[in-house]
């Protein structure tokens, strides 16, 4: 008999059992996938599942109390009262936030919500049985009620909770593989990226990776926690796509080194921007990003001088020309937080104009914004934006500024780069304006191609006005190099071409650069411009030269690639114009500290206005007439070091 019980039972457990996992299966498969659902929607479904749960705590209160037939009398004697009380006591849930909150990220918090909305609502409650139904009912039904719904709200949250969570499960089954990741740094700033991926399907988190031995061995939300030297056995063990760095301060010299260590193996890097950006990004997806190639540089950023920032912008009228480009939007952007009195921007591109324009108004900055549509060149129409707006300070960062377009379009670059400067230094002393500023070039030294010996006929221009007595403006200029991410510059060009699974396209395998990011080359131009008496040029500490071939190894392998295997890098040969190295300064022993650390001022040749101002008048005709040749002696006669066939008789030497 007892046998025969057993077998009866396990018989109607297995039955059980199987009917459902059949159910569940049947939910997952014909149920639709909650990211599918739109959020008004699961408010209203995640409503009325709690209005049910409040109706059935008051029913379930009311029949322990007096029994299941007198409950249901009392129910449908008090009705409205009762209604109205379920009312108050929904209202409170809407009030304190509970429908904005996300089901899929329930926490502790949620506890705290509903039992502070059900109390406040139980107080109502009871107010309200005291009032029209104390004959009738006991207050202490409210309280039983009150402990009910606390328990049946969470008990259903955790229950939704549970379903998505086995319902996302059940969709990546069907899904491509996920994308394994590698946390390093096992802090706070590791943890809140572990939580923030743990309900992102498209990722997986393996492992975390910290440099504290006493971390070793440790585990986090069940993910073991490893040396840095382990990962070459992890990756064996089991593929890994990605390694994402979070620790915030992370230095950017350590984090060279740390990927220098580790950029053999055959993982991406990536990275989050801070922990403020994690933490603001809530229950939304983490946003990473490739790892900023200026932590390859190896050189850090110096922060500020707050004194030097404000000086010619707080509370003044500040106009920039090339507001749309790669530096001038940059400036914008730097200008705008520094709150001038006004910002008015200047640009010949329609679109360029409109996007910083849009961008800067929608910042949450007091500042009025004036847009100018058109070119430098034009004199009488530069004059009167100077007039009508009082300008304080002029950053001039209007110029053509690709070396190839502008060595196959000499007169336009030359008529452009020359005589924009003109117009705006002249229009800038005659309308009385206080600071005048020269973005140049490191190209301007010993220039082998029209836009470099164009930028250094701009600085002739700036230094002979500096040096006549009859001028008021303070104007300088600010040398400095390539700069990171600007349009059509080196890294973006590398990181489409990798991402496209494209050969990376270099010109030579020795050439090498200068760079800088856009905001700290913005910064250091404002400081420098600040400390300008006139005449000055101004150069920016730029670091160590990197060898542009080193540079794209680098990215390939920060991209989870093999150079030469995955991707190709392909030597096309110098550009018309380009040069293997770029310098500073002519004479590097002629530069002198300033009160910035990372800002020098050099010497260079100059020419009185008297002698400059026949040569620049012959050459802005022969540019209008488009006489290329004569362009070109003219420019050999005002910039002696521009030799256009320099880079190729190096090029012999090193062949």
């Amino acid at each position: 008999m007892l046998k025969s019980d057993y077998l009866v039972s396990q018989s109607c457990k297995f039955i059980s059992m199987t009917s459902i996992k059949m159910f569940t299966n049947a939910i997952l498969r014909y149920s639709p996938k909650y990211n599918d659902i739109s959020r008004s929607h699961r408010r209203l479904i995640l409503f009325c599942l709690d209005t049910i749960v409040c109706i059935l705590s008051l029913l379930f209160a009311l029949s322990n109390f007096y029994g299941i037939s007198q409950g249901i009398f009392l129910s449908s004697r008090f009705l409205p009262l009762l209604l109205i009380y379920i009312a108050i006591k929904l209202l409170f849930l809407g009030l304190s936030g509970l429908y904005r909150s996300v089901v899929r990220y329930t926490d502790l918090g949620l506890v705290s919500t509903i039992t502070k909305s059900v109390i406040l609502s139980s107080l109502f409650g009871i107010l309200l049985i005291f009032l029209f139904a104390s004959e009738y009912i006991a207050e202490s039904v409210i309280v039983v009620d009150g402990l009910t719904t606390i328990i049946g709200l969470l008990l259903l949250r955790f229950t939704v909770y549970s379903l998505i969570k086995s319902l996302n499960s059940y969709y990546e089954i069907n899904q491509e593989r996920k994308e394994k990741l590698v946390i390093y740094g096992a802090g706070s700033a590791g943890y809140q990226l572990s939580k923030s991926l743990e309900y992102q399907a498209e990722y997986e988190l393996i492992a975390f990776v910290d440099d504290n031995p006493e971390l070793e061995g440790r585990i986090i939300s069940g993910v073991p926690i490893y040396r840095p030297r382990y990962l070459f056995n992890l990756i064996r063990q089991q593929p890994i796509d990605s390694i994402i760095f979070a620790i915030p301060n992370l230095t950017t010299l350590r984090k060279r080194e740390i990927i220098e260590g580790l950029q053999s193996l055959p993982v991406k890097f990536k990275t989050i921007p801070n922990m403020k950006d994690l933490i603001s990004q809530g229950g939304s997806p983490p946003q990473l990003g490739n790892i900023d190639v200026k932590s390859l540089l190896g050189r850090e950023e110096i922060n500020p001088k707050q004194n030097l920032l404000g000086l010619n912008i707080t509370n003044k009228v500040v106009l920039v020309t090339g507001a749309g480009g790669s530096i001038g939007s940059e400036l914008c952007r730097q200008i705008i937080q520094l709150q001038p009195q006004a910002l008015i921007l200047f640009e010949l591109s329609e679109f360029a104009l409109y996007t910083i324009d849009l961008e800067l108004k929608a910042t949450d900055f007091d500042v009025p914004i004036y847009t100018y549509l058109g070119t430098i060149t034009d004199e009488l129409y530069f004059k009167t934006i100077l007039l009508k707006h009082q300008v304080d300070t002029i950053y001039h960062a209007a110029a053509y500024k690709h070396v190839p377009l502008v060595e196959i379009n000499p007169c336009v670059g030359i008529y452009n780069n020359v005589f924009g400067t003109f117009v705006t230094a002249q229009s800038a002393v005659h309308c009385r304006v206080k600071n005048y500023v020269l973005i140049s070039t490191d190209k301007a030294v010993r220039p082998t191609n029209i836009m470099g010996a164009s930028k250094r006929v701009a600085e002739l221009i700036i230094q002979a006005f500096a040096a006549r007595e009859s001028t008021k403006t303070i104007m300088t200029m600010v040398r400095f190099g390539n700069v990171l991410g600007s349009s059509g510059s080196v890294v973006p060009r590398f990181r489409k071409q990798i991402s496209e699974g494209k050969p990376i396209t270099l010109t030579h395998r020795d050439i090498t650069r200068y760079f800088i990011s856009i905001p700290e080359a913005v910064s250091l131009v404002i400081q420098a411009g600040a400390m300008a008496k006139g005449g000055e040029i101004y150069l920016l500490d730029m670091g160590k030269p990197v060898k542009i071939y080193d540079l794209a190894v680098k990215m390939i392998k920060l991209s989870g690639m093999i150079p030469e295997k995955d991707i190709p890098i392909q030597i096309v040969g110098l550009r018309p114009g380009e040069k293997l190295y770029e310098e500073l300064l002519i004479d590097t022993d002629k530069s002198s500290p300033t009160q910035h650390p990372q800002i020098f001022s050099g010497s260079e040749p100059m020419m009185e206005w008297e002698t400059l101002k026949p040569h620049l008048d012959n050459l802005l005709s022969f540019a209008q007439e488009g006489n290329c040749e004569e362009v070109v002696r003219l420019l050999k006669i005002l910039v002696p070091e521009y030799q256009p066939q320099r880079e190729k008789e190096k090029l012999k030497l090193l062949n």
